[in-house]
């Protein structure tokens, strides 16, 4: 398999569903804005993603797809097959009762994840009604990631990093065409993400069926391989909950800063979710079964070179993205948000957002192509130890940020994205020191022309960007048109400065057998 080419063809279907996440999120800005509904919603949103990134993308994934790739690699398709029902049958059981929980507690859910909105009554209750109806997107989500583990593993890649766009036409019809049949209109959004839940599950079931794979209800609580995933869920379930708990501790300090918080940290965290999904999600989806069969083979000299590789894509790719959303965080939030009910003081919030969140942009996509370096290893303690290490200081510097210097919810972004950058490098020491990752030769010179490229870069953005009160009363044609132009000026720039100082894509070209 050519990595780059799967890469490639990864991120291209995660840019198709970007895209449509920023038409989704434009439209959610122009009709609802951001203030009392739209911080309900996030809310309420944000809870069963945090579920799914605990029992499905998170713990689940994590253990799951080392050990089946094993088994693929090892036991043959009958295994494998059994394996897969036996998992699937247990998980499915497990989120019924999960999502039933979360429907029924909701008002505690609530209560315990932002206490601030205690205070107001109507958005207390707005927000148990849409967690009650978005809570069994949790059910479909997790069924979700459970067959994108499977077909990741038979390299299948470009289906699972697809299907999220279901969730984002599904929040697109709604937003469009039906907000105004619901009282309050923000309801519509509840009911598209149970809609979209349905929609990706039954997106990946033909996809199963030609591998062989969809899953068959048989429960078998004997099968050593479903208890060694659950062994290894174990540490991995309370390694992503301190990242998870994090995030919830973020969610409560914004739900008492004033309201609109919470919005503007959700509409910065999705331009960040735009580079860290396009790379970070594509990089750690192709390497953690290419790494788990390398592990298996015991092709310690392959392993290095592939978390060599990665690293270098993930310096090369990130490391300008993060510099591009700080310089062009105006051009970028009004663009796609300065619309209808988003005013210009949502911009100025947003913005600092923004600027907060891309300091930790490079550490957050260096995660995710570091730790499947432990979890193709079977080896999760250590990413564990770490993250609780992280959540602690993240903790910290949200009450240094925040109340000791004043930064209010640009303080809580600046705090996860430095927090990032101190896992990232606490992975990356831990690895060297395990002997478990040698760089390639060349890095420091390698860095040295990143750095040229970025320099280079930058200047052509500052002078084509323009003041930011232009873009305050552009017109929708020509801000799209100038935010293209400076993306295409950006990209030019940077990568012409990388060719004429000797850097070629045939460079990143890399095969491994899966």
């Amino acid at each position: 398999m050519n990595l780059l080419r799967a890469l490639a063809a990864v991120g291209s279907m995660t840019l198709i569903s970007r895209v449509l996440g920023f038409v989704r999120d434009t439209l959610i800005a122009r009709v609802f804005g951001a203030g009392f509904y739209t911080d309900a919603f996030f809310v309420a949103f944000k809870i069963p993603n945090l579920l799914r990134r605990l029992f499905a993308e998170g713990a689940f994934s994590q253990a799951f797809v080392p050990v089946l790739a094993e088994y693929k690699n090892q036991r043959g398709q009958q295994q494998t097959r059994q394996l897969v029902d036996h998992v699937a049958t247990l998980l499915g059981l497990t989120l019924v009762l999960v999502t039933l929980l979360g429907v029924l507690g909701a008002p505690l859910v609530v209560q315990l994840s932002a206490p601030g909105f205690a205070a107001d009554a109507a958005k207390f209750e707005l927000t148990v009604q849409l967690l009650r109806i978005i809570f069994p997107y949790i059910f479909f989500i997790s069924l979700v990631s459970l067959a994108g583990g499977v077909l990741n593993t038979y390299s299948k890649f470009s289906v699972p990093a697809f299907t999220p766009v279901w969730l984002n036409l599904s929040f697109i019809v709604a937003a469009l065409f039906f907000a105004p049949y619901f009282e309050p209109p923000v309801l519509v959004l509840a009911w598209a993400v149970f809609l979209g839940g349905v929609l990706q599950l039954a997106f990946q079931i033909p996809f199963l069926l030609r591998l062989g794979m969809l899953p068959r209800f048989r429960l078998n609580l004997r099968d050593t391989g479903m208890w060694r995933i659950i062994k290894l869920m174990g540490p991995a379930v309370f390694g992503v909950s301190i990242a998870q708990i994090s995030l919830l501790i973020n969610m409560i300090f914004a739900s008492f800063l004033v309201s609109g918080s919470v919005s503007w940290l959700y509409y910065a965290d999705r331009l960040m979710e735009f580079p860290t999904g396009l790379l970070g999600v594509a990089l750690g989806t192709i390497l953690l079964p290419s790494l788990s069969k390398s592990y298996a083979d015991k092709a310690d000299g392959e392993y290095s070179q592939l978390m060599d590789w990665g690293l270098r894509l993930t310096w090369m790719l990130a490391l300008p993205a993060a510099v591009a959303l700080a310089v062009l965080s105006v051009p970028l939030v009004t663009s796609l948000f300065h619309y209808g009910a988003f005013t210009a003081h949502d911009v100025a919030m947003t913005r600092q957002a923004l600027i907060a969140y891309s300091v930790g942009l490079l550490g957050l996509i260096l995660v995710k192509v570091l730790a499947p370096g432990f979890y193709a290893r079977q080896n999760i303690k250590t990413p564990v130890k770490i993250a609780l290490f992280t959540l602690i200081a993240t903790q910290l510097m949200n009450i240094g940020f925040v109340f000791g210097m004043g930064l209010n919810h640009a303080g809580l972004a600046l705090a996860i994205g430095l927090g990032a950058c101190i896992n990232a490098g606490l992975l990356y020491y831990h690895l060297r020191k395990a002997a478990i990752y040698q760089p390639q030769p060349g890095w420091w010179r390698f860095l040295l022309k990143l750095l040229t490229a970025i320099a280079v870069m930058v200047l052509c953005l500052w002078f084509a960007g323009g003041d930011s009160s232009l873009w305050l009363n552009y017109t929708v044609l020509p801000k799209l048109l100038h935010l293209a132009g400076l993306v295409l000026v950006g990209a030019t720039s940077y990568f012409a400065t990388l060719w004429l100082l000797g850097i070629r894509v045939q460079d990143f070209m890399r095969r491994t057998a899966i």
